[in-house]
């Protein structure tokens, strides 16, 4: 089945091959060129929840701008924040990013995790000397040595469990009451996804798994993750939680997941906000 997958399908053209030609950005810096409205890492929205686009007139002079690529043939920019606070959303930007379309969350999307991390990387990591912008934004060097520093992608896999027809989800303690969501974990090196879906639920409840498969994934700029959803069946059902991790993990029947989907007052949990991969492994779970 096809998932609603939020912050996928940018429809703006990356344009790589105008990112390291500077007299070609240049000749699309006009009045043409469109600036992605920023209030530092959160979208400026209008009244209807369109993202706002203005002229680059509008751009701080001594600030640097981010190259997001074309569409209908005009250049599309983001201002990168003086600094990034780069915690998970708060709820005030959850309840204005629900009414966003999938195009302009999409979007968001790229800005998002581009400028956050040029706000984050201002110094050199070989060697501690400021960085530039450069590429139209896909690259930072070095101005004390030759290092270069490229947008970095954390990948993270987000994982369905299950045994004989049941999901093990579990709650983080900064989870809205009530709610709970599949397992998920970073990758670590010199891992590949089966063995960190593995490593990850046996560390969190306890639970050996295999047949370990994957389902969809997510770009996820809280601050630059690849969500890689996950399916897994559980060994045992006994559960021993790492409170360091979680709250609270629990199995569900598919009649009580049915429950948390359909938003029943009546469901043991709620489930996860349908702009996270998590909701739409739930849909694909009932859906087999």
């Amino acid at each position: 089945m096809k998932l609603d997958i939020a912050f996928s399908g940018c429809r703006i053209d990356r344009a790589d091959h105008l990112r390291g030609d500077p007299a070609a950005l240049g000749a699309l810096m006009t009045h043409h060129a469109r600036l992605l409205g920023m209030e530092g890492l959160d979208p400026a929205l209008t009244a209807d929840g369109e993202l706002v686009w203005t002229s680059l007139a509008e751009a701080d002079p001594d600030g640097e701008l981010v190259f997001l690529g074309v569409e209908d043939g005009r250049a599309c920019f983001a201002p990168v924040p003086v600094s990034a606070n780069v915690g998970p959303p708060n709820p005030r930007l959850w309840q204005a990013l629900a009414a966003v379309s999938s195009a302009d969350l999409a979007a968001y999307g790229v800005a998002r995790a581009l400028v956050g991390w040029h706000a984050r990387h201002r110094f050199c990591a070989q060697c501690g000397g400021a960085t530039v912008l450069t590429k139209g934004g896909w690259q930072r060097n070095c101005t004390a040595c030759p290092a270069e520093h490229f947008p970095r992608t954390d990948p993270v896999t987000i994982m369905l469990v299950e045994h004989d027809g049941n999901l093990l989800l579990g709650r983080q303690p900064r989870f809205p009451a009530g709610r709970f969501s599949a397992l998920a974990g970073f990758v670590e090196p010199g891992e590949t996804v089966e063995e960190a879906v593995a490593r990850e639920v046996l560390e969190e409840a306890g639970v050996t798994v295999h047949d370990v498969t994957y389902v969809a994934s997510q770009p996820w700029p809280f601050p630059s993750s690849l969500m890689i959803g996950c399916h897994a069946i559980a060994e045992g059902t006994a559960i021993t939680i790492d409170a360091n991790e979680l709250e609270e993990a629990r199995w569900f029947s598919r009649a009580e997941v049915e429950a948390a989907m359909a938003g029943d007052p009546e469901a043991p949990f709620i489930a996860p906000p349908v702009a996270a991969i998590a909701h739409q492994l739930l849909r694909w779970w009932l859906a087999r």
